[in-house]
C-alpha cells in the first residue's frame, strides 16, 4: 500500500477510533519478521514498545535503493511501521532524507492523535530510517 493510498483512507475515515483500527489491520497485514531476525543490532532505541528494523541495500543499474522489514510486539506499532514503510521503502537515500515525515504525519494527525511516548517511538524510527540512508550515501 502506497503512503497516498493511506492518506485518501484517512480522508474518508472521521472517526479516530476506525482510524486506530485502520493502522492496527495495516500492521497485521505485514509478513511477521522471523524471530532469528529480532536481534539487538536492528533494534530501535527509543521506543516504548520494542521496534525491530531491518535495512536491505539495493543497487540496481547504478541507483542505490533502501528496503526495510519491520516487526513490534504492539499491534498499533506495528501499524505504524506499516506506516513508515509506505512512506520510505524502496527509495533511495536522498528521496529518504528528502522526505519531510513530519509533515506527512501531521496530514495524517498522527502528531496530535499518538501518545507522548508513542510519539517519541514513531520519530525514533524515523531517524533510524534517516540514519540508514545517510550511511548508505556515504557508503
Amino acid at each position: 500500500m502506497t503512503i497516498e493510498q493511506i492518506i485518501d483512507d484517512f480522508g474518508v475515515i472521521d472517526d479516530w477510533d476506525e482510524r486506530y483500527r485502520y493502522i492496527i489491520d495495516l500492521g497485521r497485514k505485514m509478513a511477521p519478521l522471523d524471530e532469528a531476525l529480532r536481534t539487538d543490532g536492528v533494534k530501535v532505541r527509543g521506543c516504548a514498545s520494542q521496534v525491530w528494523l531491518i535495512p536491505h541495500k539495493e543497487t540496481k543499474d547504478g541507483r542505490t535503493t533502501l528496503h526495510y522489514m519491520g516487526d513490534s510486539d504492539a499491534v498499533i506499532v506495528r501499524g505504524l511501521i506499516a506506516i513508515l514503510l509506505s512512506l520510505y521503502d524502496g527509495k533511495t537515500p536522498d528521496e529518504i532524507l528528502a522526505t519531510d515525515a513530519k509533515q506527512v504525519l501531521t496530514q495524517l494527525g498522527l502528531d496530535t492523535h499518538l501518545s507522548q511516548q508513542r510519539s517519541n517511538g514513531l520519530f525514533a524510527m524515523v531517524e533510524r530510517i534517516r540514519a540508514d540512508a545517510r550511511a548508505a550515501q556515504q557508503a
